[in-house]
């Protein structure tokens, strides 16, 4: 029904693509409250959060396309060489057709009505879909598709992985897909089967430097934000903390007084401060906790074999547990809470280093050199994020590459809606935002238009003043 839909032209309507877009908007400030609401029963996320991370982001979203939309659509000329002369040359924008797009819980609005933005403004057609993971969120966003479209131009389906299996059987003429790298390998292996091409936003372990000539106060308080927003559970969230040692104890210090400052002595009583949204997510996050009586246990069981062995041989904690509890780990798997946490002495091999942690544990590694730091970053993925606290912003750009990057700060480069935001290699692949969501959903389409009142012979056979046209060309 979409594709029948699609094909009557109807989408490719300024007109039509703006009303729909006001729509939306109306739409979204009708049901505020309930978004409100569906944010707060599925992750414990306050109004003030759910504004900022959320619902200003879409609104501020739909009204930069609304403003520019007439612009971004229109052809543009192009230079057309001399040999092509009287020709004109210009790129038109045309929409791929039906867009698929897949979002995941942890910004589960932000993250399905931003890419749909940019699907309607290029005039396709979208089937959405939502995570099971945020019900009351999914719930209300149907609502709201269901109010103000119909479901042969934009329709959302609910369900669990066996639904985006099905789903992703089709052949669509877009994918747009936000969730994490195992997954967007499955996304683009199906998408392979019909050569439909995607955008891929993923993740990854992002890095946060903090050098020995940083401030090193602001980089505590907006680290401290970026690490708690959402509880962690934030794709560009920074994911592990490389430090120089000679600041690292003054730093940790101060990172533990801004939490307190943020969320009190007590962040589960704190509204602020976001829940885990899954049992199976905390249990996840409580086993990259260092336990003391399964380190015993396992510490006594390889010390009595490698005895057998040598006697003198004597297997260490640290290389049993990988990391040291400095500050935090407490939780309530009733209430789905985990604590703001440090672990310190981390190995780069431990569990906690190996995976997109997606929670408010922060591991600490540190370095004497910079050079220590690129080489480090450089051989590990690519993340979606890097953060950089100090005077060498240059040489780490120079050295390193990431999706996007803040120079003392974190987060903040997310909200820039004339930078283009997406991954690189393992952490994604696409951008959007701003034009660039016009631009993502759009196929560029390349036209040379030439006249019938003149046709130059030269290139027809037999070529000739070949020579001249040498020179042309």
């Amino acid at each position: 029904k979409q594709r029948e839909y699609f094909l009557s032209n109807e989408t490719k309507s300024i007109d039509f693509r703006l009303k729909q877009l006001k729509k939306l908007k109306q739409a979204v400030v009708n049901h505020i409250d309930d978004i409100y609401d569906a944010l707060w029963g599925d992750l414990h996320k306050c109004k003030e959060e759910a504004f900022l991370t959320e619902i200003s982001i879409v609104l501020n979203e739909i009204n930069d396309h609304i403003k520019h939309l007439k612009k971004w659509a229109k052809p543009k000329k192009v230079k057309t060489p001399v040999y092509l002369m009287p020709s004109k040359s210009f790129v038109m924008y045309e929409p791929y057709g039906v867009a698929l797009i897949i979002a995941p819980w942890n910004y589960p609005f932000h993250l399905m009505f931003a890419p749909l933005v940019g699907a309607i403004s290029s005039g396709c057609c979208a089937v959405m879909k939502p995570s099971p993971y945020s019900q009351y969120t999914s719930e209300i966003m149907q609502i709201i598709i269901d109010e103000i479209f119909d479901k042969e131009y934009i329709t959302m389906i609910q369900g669990h992985r066996d639904v985006n299996q099905a789903l992703l059987a089709q052949k669509f003429d877009f994918i747009f897909f936000t969730g994490s790298p195992s997954l967007g390998k499955r996304v683009m292996r199906a998408a392979a089967e019909n050569l439909t091409p995607v955008v891929l936003e993923l993740g990854g372990k992002s890095p946060c430097i903090v050098d020995r000539d940083a401030d090193i106060a602001m980089a505590a308080r907006r680290i401290a934000w970026g690490k708690s927003l959402n509880a962690g559970q934030t794709c560009i969230a920074p994911d592990y903390l490389m430090i120089h040692e000679e600041v690292k104890d003054e730093f940790l210090q101060l990172l533990v007084k801004e939490w307190k400052y943020l969320l009190t002595n007590d962040p589960q009583q704190a509204k602020h401060f976001v829940r885990i949204v899954s049992d199976k997510a905390l249990d996840r996050l409580i086993s990259y906790l260092p336990n003391e009586s399964k380190v015993e246990s396992q510490e006594s069981k390889v010390n009595e074999i490698s005895k057998a062995v040598s006697p003198d041989f004597k297997h260490s904690t640290l290389d049993i547990q990988h990391s040291t509890l400095h500050y935090g780990g407490h939780y309530d798997r009733a209430d789905r809470y985990l604590s703001p946490t440090i672990l310190t002495d981390v190995s780069p091999d431990a569990p906690v280093m190996q995976e997109e942690i997606f929670g408010p544990i922060f591991p600490v590694l540190t370095f004497k050199q910079i050079e220590e730091v690129t080489e480090f970053v450089a051989k590990r993925e690519r993340p979606l994020a890097l953060y950089y606290f100090g005077k060498q912003g240059d040489y780490i750009l120079r050295h390193t590459i990431s999706g996007g990057t803040c120079i003392n700060d974190v987060i903040m480069h997310i909200v820039n809606h004339d930078m283009p935001f997406g991954g690189v290699g393992n952490s994604g692949m696409g951008t959007y935002h701003g034009k660039e969501s016009f631009m993502t959903f759009s196929h560029r389409r390349s036209v040379v238009s030439t006249p019938t009142f003149v046709d130059m012979p030269f290139r027809y056979m037999p070529y000739k003043l070949f020579n001249l046209i040498k020179k042309l060309v």
